[in-house]
């Protein structure tokens, strides 16, 4: 039985403009211990992904299909069965940590109040705890930067803090939403190292949500490339990385910098992503793609299998692609 299994998922919230579709129709299983990346551009539908898996959703969100955590149905579950399973079970780390963190109150304060509400702990044994889940993270000294507030914390630490309260109630899921967005390089390797060790440590399985591919290459196991709201690709990180399928993982993955390769011409991807409220008939990358024909514009071929386990959503034939 998959750890996470999502079916048919679609989700669209109501606007004064219109219907804006954000996510069509995605499909995926995970593993416990595996690491699956969704990436693709801002507005290809990832955090809202992650938002209808949790039932976070905006108020002007709809969300359809299935998602079963551990083979029990909670896509759209009452409240009080999701927050039984949030933190407890399926852990998230949002995308901004200057934001996320509650700057009037201390982090042991924090972190102490997922404990209380989800273990039943004193304040006392909660902070001690979290004392414990600090060191995990490495940051130094943490029996006394616990009593802190997040304003006394740098950038990276501050989303070591996020990490360490995701994992304070050891959860089957961690999905990570941009984890790394707001960090420099350095900051950036350290805190994919980090997750690579708390994974081994707890066992879980992790979602990691990014826009940039050169973070998934050491990471994940599987990537699944979104684009306006569908899946483009999807299969183990090294076949998509070696060869590419879809043209806009092709030019995903060009518009990396290469160190091999100083002196030459960054790609980039023309035009702008598809505007939702009037969402395309056909392929949503068809505006943007240099293999483009008029078939495009009329239909996408539904995901299809074309190696074992990898599958790609293209009206071109592999052997067009040149």
């Amino acid at each position: 039985m998959a750890l996470l299994d999502v079916q048919n998922l679609s989700v669209s919230f109501n606007t004064n403009d219109g219907v804006v579709n954000a996510v069509n129709d995605v499909s995926f299983a995970m593993d416990a211990g595996q690491t699956l990346a969704i990436v693709g551009e801002s507005g290809s539908g990832k955090s809202q992904t992650a938002f209808a898996i949790l039932g976070l959703l905006a108020q002007n969100g709809m969300s359809s299909g299935s998602v079963k955590f551990q083979g029990k149905e909670i896509l759209n579950a009452p409240l009080e069965k999701l927050n039984k399973i949030r933190a407890a079970d399926i852990a998230m780390v949002f995308q901004d940590p200057m934001t996320s963190l509650n700057p009037y109150m201390r982090v042991s304060d924090q972190m102490a109040e997922v404990l209380i509400h989800h273990k039943g702990m004193s304040k006392t044994e909660a902070i001690a705890e979290s004392v414990k889940m600090l060191d995990a993270v490495k940051i130094p000294d943490a029996a006394a930067r616990v009593r802190l507030y997040p304003h006394e914390f740098s950038g990276g630490m501050r989303q070591r803090v996020m990490i360490a309260m995701s994992l304070l109630c050891k959860p089957k899921l961690l999905i990570a939403d941009e984890p790394t967005t707001a960090l420099d390089v350095t900051v950036q390797a350290q805190t994919m190292t980090l997750f690579s060790e708390l994974q081994s440590e707890f066992g879980m399985g992790v979602i990691l949500i990014t826009h940039d591919l050169g973070v998934v290459a050491g990471f994940c196991e599987e990537v699944m490339v979104l684009y306006g709201g569908r899946v483009m690709e999807q299969g183990p990180t090294d076949p998509i990385f070696a060869t590419p399928s879809h043209p806009y993982t092709r030019g995903l993955l060009k518009a990396i910098p290469r160190v091999d390769q100083l002196n030459a011409e960054l790609d980039t991807i023309p035009g702008s992503p598809p505007n939702m409220l009037q969402a395309p008939k056909g392929c949503p990358f068809e505006p943007r793609c240099q293999y483009a024909q008029e078939d495009c514009v009329q239909s996408l071929r539904p995901l299809t299998e074309f190696a074992p386990a990898r599958k790609r959503a293209c009206n071109r034939e592999l052997e067009e692609l040149v």
